[in-house]
């Protein structure tokens, strides 16, 4: 007779599943169970945001972008994985889960104020400034909540400078 599982265990075909070469097939990183497709929910953002100075018009399609949660993101996306995606993110190591989150929290709060902002801002040049500011502050956090996706320690990201990291990359 087969060892029955724990309340607790994975069903065999959730581990299945979940295995880790399921998840790096899947982009979904196995060490964290997060997929950085989800990053492209902010970075829609920041290039709207981005746009802005040169293109004031494009304020408009900013202020149509709205928050989503890991989750939803993935049941809204086109991502072949979706499923799994949300799976592992919900089987994901809590203290990983808890990082990932307060950066996409802090993200989403910075996105929503700015929106706010904008909303009530009259003239295209303050609505410009609003986008610079916020660009500024978005990009490192982007870049750390990747670095959480792809498994660095708190330390790591900590020490990291991420918007010098990023501008030597894009100055490739």
């Amino acid at each position: 007779m087969p060892p029955t599982p724990s309340s607790s265990a994975l069903t065999s075909s959730s581990q299945d599943a979940l295995d880790a070469a399921t998840l790096v097939a899947a982009n979904i990183n196995p060490k964290t169970r997060l997929a950085t497709d989800y990053l492209n929910h902010f970075n829609e953002a920041i290039m709207l945001l981005e746009i802005i100075p040169a293109m004031p018009e494009c304020a408009e399609d900013f202020l149509r972008w709205e928050p989503l949660s890991y989750p939803a993101h993935f049941r809204q996306s086109n991502f072949k994985a979706r499923d799994l995606a949300i799976a592992a993110y919900e089987q994901a190591d809590p203290e990983i889960r808890t990082r990932f989150d307060g950066l996409c929290d802090t993200l989403t709060g910075i996105l929503t104020a700015i929106h706010d902002a904008m909303s009530e801002a009259t003239q295209a040049s303050t609505r410009a400034r609003l986008a610079e500011q916020a660009t500024g502050w978005l990009k490192p956090l982007v870049i750390q909540a990747g670095g959480v996706i792809n498994g660095a320690s708190e330390a790591q990201a900590e020490e990291a400078e991420p918007q010098s990291d990023a501008d030597l990359i894009m100055s490739a």
